[in-house]
């Protein structure tokens, strides 16, 4: 890296310029924020099957008795051997967050159109204990705008991310999250999707590389990123360093 080197006083300087945008980007981030708690709902309607190790599941189920529901839209098709690097490296992040999730009445669930036989066996050899269904046969993925049929593929584009996105940069199967409200009388509430980047702001991995020296350090989005088995290094047990 070629950077310059100067004294602790023009360092100073330098730090307290950057930390007048920093303070804009966190007063936009409250702003963003309560915008989005301002957005409109919508009614969902439509029944939808999930299926689960302990059988089959609707979307209230997905709840587990709280009133608010995150779903992670992991891209892994009914035909695909493994699920997605990204969406992998996305999970790695989930299972810390769930004992403080489901104690401020949140619940977070995968959901992939990979039947369970896939993607139970690709959760044990990842090591992750997050609750993940499968939609395979539901219009839930389609209708939130993650899965994509080959007719819609085929036409040019397909509608992602409040979009008509190029079929170049399209797949059968794109990343996103999706919020739902369930109110008292069991009525559920679409609240809220992000999809692409927009969820970044929840891998504190990409947070923490954003303030070390050489930041992200990628040629394109993530192209760093391996699933947590395929990595060369691997971290020691009892060491703060490998």
């Amino acid at each position: 890296m070629d950077h310059p080197v100067v004294s602790r006083e023009e360092w100073l300087e330098a730090r307290r310029a950057l930390l007048a945008v920093e303070k804009e980007e966190t007063r936009l981030r409250d702003r963003i924020r309560a915008e989005r708690l301002a957005l409109p709902w919508v009614r969902v309607d439509k029944n939808y099957v999930f299926h689960a190790p302990e059988g089959q599941k609707s979307l209230a189920d997905l709840f587990d008795g709280r009133s608010q529901l995150l779903v992670y839209h992991f891209m892994f098709g009914p035909d695909w051997e493994q699920g997605c690097e990204g969406c992998s490296f996305f999970a790695d992040h989930i299972d810390g967050m769930l004992v403080h999730l489901n104690n401020h009445d949140v619940t977070l669930v995968c959901v992939s159109r990979a039947p369970l036989d896939k993607i139970e066996p690709y959760k044990r050899r990842l090591g992750w204990k997050f609750p993940w269904v499968s939609s395979f046969g539901s219009d839930f993925n389609f209708d939130y705008h993650v899965s994509f049929t080959r007719e819609q593929l085929d036409s040019g584009s397909v509608y992602y991310n409040f979009r008509q996105t190029p079929r170049e940069q399209a797949h059968d199967e794109l990343p996103g999250m999706s919020c739902f409200y369930r109110d008292d009388k069991g009525d559920i509430f679409h609240t809220y999707s992000n999809y692409a980047r927009g969820g970044e702001e929840m891998l504190g991995t990409l947070m923490a590389l954003d303030v070390a020296p050489k930041g992200r350090n990628e040629g394109s989005t993530m192209d760093f990123v391996r699933r947590n088995d395929e990595y060369q290094q691997k971290p020691k047990a009892g060491s703060c360093c490998s």
